[in-house]
């Protein structure tokens, strides 16, 4: 399946000059949502798996479904004032300026293995934040997940070390 064809451009969005990747058309369809929860799957191998961790807001369309199917875990990572319990942040810059993250403290134990999953890798500063906090934790970042990867943004680089693996990339 081409992945690519349920994969909208949005000119000069959230601002000018930046072309957003809408995937709502592959979440609007059962059968490309089911497919591409199986390709996020399968790239992840026999690993095991004991938190899967997902990334506010749109990591968390994927990440829940592939916990469920891998036995594990869901973890939420969230924006400042949203976790209710004792937690810890990270702070990290983005395409367009800086921002900060939480985990509730308890979420990962030492010896967790975890998948992160968000739907875009971009310039890599959301995603190593959370590896960070992951590993403040105690726990050992297995795989990073990704729906599309833009590439020309070279957000791997923020992931040194770590398996990377995208279903899209453009």
């Amino acid at each position: 399946m081409d992945f690519k064809e349920y994969v909208r451009n949005i000119p000069d969005f959230p601002e000018k000059g930046v072309y957003f990747k809408d995937i709502t058309p592959l979440l609007q369809d059962a059968h490309a949502l089911s497919a591409a929860k199986e390709a996020l799957l399968k790239m992840l191998g026999n690993q095991k798996i004991d938190k899967v961790v997902g990334m506010e807001s749109r990591g968390f369309f994927f990440a829940p479904m592939l916990a469920v199917d891998l036995g594990a875990g869901f973890v939420p990572v969230r924006k400042p004032g949203k976790l209710p319990f004792d937690k810890i942040r990270e702070t990290y810059t983005l395409e367009y300026g800086e921002d900060v993250l939480e985990i509730h403290s308890d979420a990962i134990s030492k010896g967790d293995k975890v998948l992160v999953h968000d739907d875009v890798l971009a310039t890599g500063g959301t995603a190593s934040a959370v590896c960070k906090l992951i590993e403040r934790l105690g726990g050992e970042v297995v795989q990073c997940n990704f729906l599309l990867e833009l590439q020309f943004l070279k957000g791997h680089e923020k992931l040194k070390g770590y398996t990377i693996a995208s279903l899209m990339k453009f």
